[in-house]
């Protein structure tokens, strides 16, 4: 790429979450970062990663090792944030976010053709059809038969948002009273490691999203170490259609702290086999969490200084 253009907003949300996960400890120095295994996990084509790898590269983050790849350079006293790049969230200039915005605020209606989003966020065919893939894997975009694509209602009301807390207040505590659940202590390791990290407050260069990320992963993990396969299932469904809603938090380092501290404690109840302590802890912090997030997500119009 000429380095006078501009990089694609797809790349740089793949970069900022590369350097939120080098912050949280994921990929540590030395790491090798393959483009086909990050093109999978980020469901894109390998041409995004390259770029956001570039990226990287220009930063001084990771460096391209002839006929072997990328690796992640040590620290050496550089923080996420002074790596230069934008933080993921929210922004005027992905189409993404404006067409999440446009749906949210009923600037568009539920039927939409992909020749209609390429003309309403100047779009190429193929940049269309990645924007709709990417809402339909975050569940609230769907093909509908023939032709044509609907946008889902899910978490655009006050009501649908909080259904989806309180249907995670249910299932989450039941999956660890299960008969079957096992402490997986490897999981829990890793998990901890995160959790510390973003219990500390110190949240300096990591993105919105990342945090979102890690928020989504302990729970998964813990609801994976059920033995039932269906707790896991609801749950990740349940995370997909919130994102439509949460992607517009605003990070608020003092509640990601209490959370995590919350998340380090249920971790420490379930290594001393305490899980229905653990379950009561999680019944609670859900019910905490969707105090702090609904309000702001969906601001209500008797709330002081808010709108509808």
């Amino acid at each position: 790429m000429a380095p006078d253009m501009p990089h694609s907003p797809l790349a740089l949300r793949i970069a900022n979450d590369i350097i939120a996960r080098i912050g949280m400890g994921e990929f540590g120095t030395g790491s090798h970062l393959a483009t086909e295994v990050l093109a999978k996990h980020f469901e894109v084509s390998r041409s995004p990663v390259r770029e956001a790898l570039a990226i990287l590269c220009d930063r001084g983050v990771i460096e391209n090792r002839r006929n072997r790849g990328f690796f992640v350079l040590p620290a050496a006293g550089r923080t996420a944030g002074e790596t230069g790049l934008e933080p993921v969230g929210p922004c005027e200039s992905d189409p993404y976010y404006e067409l999440a915005e446009d749906w949210l605020k009923d600037r568009i209606g539920a039927d939409q053709t992909e020749q209609a989003i390429r003309d309403r966020y100047s779009l190429t065919r193929a940049q269309a059809q990645d924007l709709l893939s990417r809402a339909s894997r975050e569940g609230w975009a769907e093909p509908k038969p023939g032709y044509g694509w609907k946008l889902r209602q899910v978490a655009k009301t006050v009501e649908a948002f909080e259904e989806i807390y309180r249907f995670r207040a249910v299932i989450e505590p039941a999956a660890l009273l299960e008969p079957s659940f096992r402490f997986d202590r490897t999981v829990a390791a890793a998990l901890r490691r995160t959790q510390e990290r973003l219990a500390s407050g110190d949240l300096g260069g990591l993105a919105p999203a990342a945090m979102t990320a890690a928020g989504a992963a302990f729970h998964e993990g813990i609801i994976r170490m059920s033995g039932n396969p269906m707790f896991f299932y609801a749950l990740e469904r349940a995370n997909q259609l919130r994102r439509l809603a949460e992607y517009r938090l605003k990070v608020n380092p003092q509640r990601i702290a209490v959370q995590s501290r919350e998340h380090l404690e249920m971790l420490d109840l379930l290594a001393r086999g305490d899980n229905l302590e653990a379950a009561h802890l999680m019944r609670r912090h859900l019910s905490g969490a969707l105090a702090s997030k609904s309000p702001v997500v969906h601001p209500r119009s008797s709330d002081p200084g808010r709108t509808a």
